[in-house]
């Protein structure tokens, strides 16, 4: 079996705490939490309850098609988040983790060019993500089992095949 870093349900609240302790002591003060959809919702949610931030608003970016597969390229997928309110924003951008970093990236332009002040935070970086987010939470080169989907989906749920 591959050695894999593995985040339980216990360690994750804990990491959350902490990732926001990291923004609170930069003195930066989101106004906005922008979650990347899908392994950005909770740990999304988990920074901005313990930031006090109550503005929170998703992207769902595909990328990841397997363990280890991807796109050629990142794409956001609707629903589109608005984001006519966020030029001059203080927006965080939170995510799982920043592996290649090409979806971090992606978000992050985007932000830019709609002209919030933008910084990223994530579980975890590994070393050769192409961004390095302002903030993490821990550093490692394994794959990661996140206790939200450490378990395939729900035998006849959609996007199962039903044999």
């Amino acid at each position: 079996m591959d050695e894999r870093e593995i985040l339980t349900w216990d360690t994750f609240g804990r990491a959350a705490r902490e990732l926001a302790e990291q923004v609170v002591a930069s003195g930066f003060v989101p106004e906005v939490v922008v979650a990347v959809a899908r392994g950005g919702l909770l740990p999304g949610g988990a920074v901005a309850y313990a930031l006090g931030t109550k503005g929170v608003g998703t992207l769902n970016v595909e990328f990841y098609t397997d363990i280890g597969q991807t796109l050629a390229d990142p794409r956001v997928l609707p629903p589109l988040m608005d984001t006519s309110e966020l030029p001059g924003a203080r927006v965080l951008v939170v995510d799982d983790v920043a592996d290649s970093g090409r979806t971090l990236a992606l978000v992050m332009e985007m932000l830019a060019t709609q002209g919030a002040e933008a910084r990223s935070a994530v579980l975890y970086t590994k070393p050769r993500s192409i961004v390095r987010p302002d903030y993490s939470w821990r550093n490692t080169d394994l794959w990661i089992t996140f206790p939200w989907s450490a378990e395939p989906p729900v035998p006849g749920a959609p996007g199962t095949s039903a044999e």
